[in-house]
């Protein structure tokens, strides 16, 4: 399961980035989408939208922590935070579970590296396992 952050704004970006960003649901700054690595379609869509994003392979302990904190404060209250993960570690999308489809994310505590050197390029790209120290940071 790959993890997807959005770490670029709206300010001069191509059209079709955007659109592209659009329709992965990755329309603010900071906000966050799970794709399936068998997906072929998000895949060539996320390959596009490189230079914009932050992605890599997502922990089960990082999976559970974002959805734990989905569901503090709202009157529709998160039960059962296992479960769910199983079922989404298994393929099952996170609409089918009444689960909205992206998580909105804070800022990084103590910043970004600098993205705009050419190499290395901060954390735009393919992060791999350090994706998730960057999820922790933003929780």
């Amino acid at each position: 399961m790959l993890v997807v952050i959005r770490i670029a704004g709206k300010v001069k970006i191509k059209k079709e980035i955007e659109e592209t960003l659009s329709r992965l649901r990755l329309k603010k700054k900071y906000s966050c989408v799970l794709i399936d690595e068998k997906d072929k379609i998000k895949i060539g869509m996320l390959k596009k939208v490189k230079d914009h994003v932050a992605f890599g392979v997502i922990e089960k302990g990082t999976l559970t922590r974002l959805i734990e904190k989905r569901g503090k404060g709202k009157e529709k209250e998160i039960k059962d935070v296992e479960k769910i993960v199983e079922e989404i570690l298994k393929g099952k999308k996170l609409e089918d579970m009444g689960l909205k489809p992206f998580f909105r994310l804070q800022p990084p505590r103590h910043g970004l590296k600098s993205s705009k050197k050419k190499f290395p390029r901060g954390v735009l790209g393919d992060n791999k396992e350090e994706i998730n120290k960057l999820i922790e940071r933003m929780l």
